[in-house]
């Protein structure tokens, strides 16, 4: 029965269909390898701000936690604290700044951290009291910008726990409608007063994707169905030969019967 033209070439066909579901098979392997493959970032060789990222736009998962350095202008009186900010394992507060590129564009900057509001808060009046467009150059990690947060019911209305620059941009003074980046720099040297931000270089993910080993091993499952489901047809023919045969031998030996 396996052998007849008919099922020879249904075979042909199901050993087809179980290669290129095979093929798919490797493609997800492959793409659950590549997952888990570690890509080296030179994430503490400092950048020029513009090679990383471009204001207006998103942020690249490889631009976040580069070291970057730019120069331009703090925009003295755009000075905001932020709360619960961690420093080595302590609770504390940000001094986060409004600095203005070369390119006219605007980017925040965590310039330090502080352990008690009182200290934050005078190293902000001082930053205040300073010319405004002092030139600088700023150096240090870009992070992606942070989501607002709805502020505590029963708290300080206007208090800030996360740099977003979003939220921030409606907070500087001298902001109008240029372009901003969605991201911040924690600076690498710390203003007088306060301490240095502890910016660690981001841990990569080297996890595998499980999700696309599951759809490989779909599709392995799949392949060998489809040799299965044609040796199930040769099967159910061949029985079905078997019992015609086997009626049309009763059929003839049965005896005629007249009146």
């Amino acid at each position: 029965m396996m052998l007849r033209p008919r099922w020879v070439a249904a075979l042909l066909l199901a050993l087809g269909v179980a290669a290129a579901f095979a093929l798919l098979g490797h493609w997800q392997l492959e793409r659950a390898i590549e997952s888990g493959v570690v890509v080296e970032r030179a994430t503490e060789q400092v950048k020029p701000l513009a090679e990383v990222a471009q204001p207006d736009g998103g942020v690249t998962q490889i631009a976040t936690g580069q070291m970057v350095a730019t120069t331009g202008t703090w925009v003295a009186g755009d000075e905001t604290l932020i709360t619960s900010r961690f420093n080595g394992g302590v609770e504390g507060f940000w001094v986060v700044s409004h600095f203005r590129t070369d390119s006219a564009a605007s980017i925040a900057v965590a310039r330090g951290w502080a352990a008690d509001k009182a200290t934050a808060e005078t190293v902000i009046a001082e930053l205040q009291t300073d010319p405004k467009n002092t030139p600088a150059t700023v150096t240090g990690r870009f992070l992606t910008g942070e989501a607002p947060e709805l502020p505590d019911p029963e708290g300080d209305s206007m208090e800030l726990t996360k740099v977003a620059p979003s939220a921030l941009i409606n907070l500087w003074a001298d902001f109008t409608d240029e372009s901003v980046y969605s991201a911040y720099i924690v600076s690498a040297d710390a203003t007088a007063g306060l301490d240095l931000i502890d910016s660690p270089i981001p841990q990569v993910d080297q996890s595998l994707n499980w999700l696309n080993i599951f759809y490989a091993i779909e599709w392995v499952v799949f392949a060998g169905f489809a040799v299965f489901f044609w040796y199930r047809l040769v099967r159910d023919a061949l029985e079905r030969e078997q019992e015609e045969a086997a009626l049309e031998d009763v059929a003839a030996g049965a005896p005629s019967t007249g009146a």
